[in-house]
Order: C-alpha cells, then structure tokens, then sequence
C-alpha cells in the first residue's frame, strides 16, 4: 500500500487527482449495472401483459433512450442506483393506432422511481406499488 502522506507534494496531488478522475467515471446510474448491449422489452405494466411493443436501452452512462408504440425517445438518467429517474425525455411526434398504449408507457415511466436488474429481467417500480417488468434481448 502506498503512504501517500510520506511522499512529495507534487505526487501527492496527481495521486489524488487521478483517483478523483477515477470516482467520477463511474456510472452510479442504471446503465451501469444493465447489460448496455440489450434491449429491454416491456412485457408487463402493472401486472397486466404490455401487447404494445415498447423498449429501453441503456446506451452510455447515465443515458436511456428506447421506443415506445409509436415513437422512439431518449434522454438522461438522473438518479444512481437502485433509484430511477430521468431527465426531461425527447421523443419523435409519430401518431399511430397505438397512442393509448404509449401514453400509459410514458406515464408509468416518469412514474418510476426505484429499478432492480436481476440477469435478463429489469423491474421499474415505485412505493405505490405501479410496476414495469421488462425482459432483455441480446
């Protein structure tokens, strides 16, 4: 172990700076702990099956992106691990016969406040018992 007390004050400062670098670079978000290759499909809202097909991914730190039924998204996280939020979210403005099923998506997702990853399956709830169960794809 290195006595970063004992050695000059010059080392002593890049010693702390490249160990503060290393801090920051951690992703505490979600996309650090899902598998960023996949994409994860909705396959349950509130205990009932999600017919419509909606998706998310974790693309880079701290960012989510996706598609709901009719429009694809993406945007920030804004809370570490194992809590979720994200920032204000764009979206491309596509009408479809499934808008209803999109709108209830991007209602529960702003709704969502914790996440648990458990291998191929992301769970997206909060403390009112509203749920999103989403099983990845590779």
């Amino acid at each position: 172990m290195i006595d970063v007390w004992h050695i000059s004050p010059m080392l002593r400062v890049i010693f702390f700076s490249l160990l503060w670098l290393t801090a920051c670079q951690a992703d505490e978000t979600i996309s650090g702990y899902a598998d960023r290759s996949a994409i994860y499909v909705l396959t349950s809202l509130n205990g009932d099956t999600f017919s419509a097909n909606a998706t998310l991914s974790f693309p880079e730190p701290g960012r989510i992106s996706g598609r709901a039924p009719c429009n694809v998204f993406m945007g920030s996280q804004t809370k570490p691990y194992p809590w979720f939020g994200t920032g204000p979210l764009t979206s491309t403005k596509r009408a479809c016969p499934e808008l209803k099923q999109e709108q209830a998506f991007f209602s529960a997702l702003g709704e969502m406040t914790l996440a648990e990853v458990q291998g191929d399956t992301l769970i997206l709830s909060n403390e009112a018992g509203a749920e999103m169960v989403f099983t990845a794809q590779k």
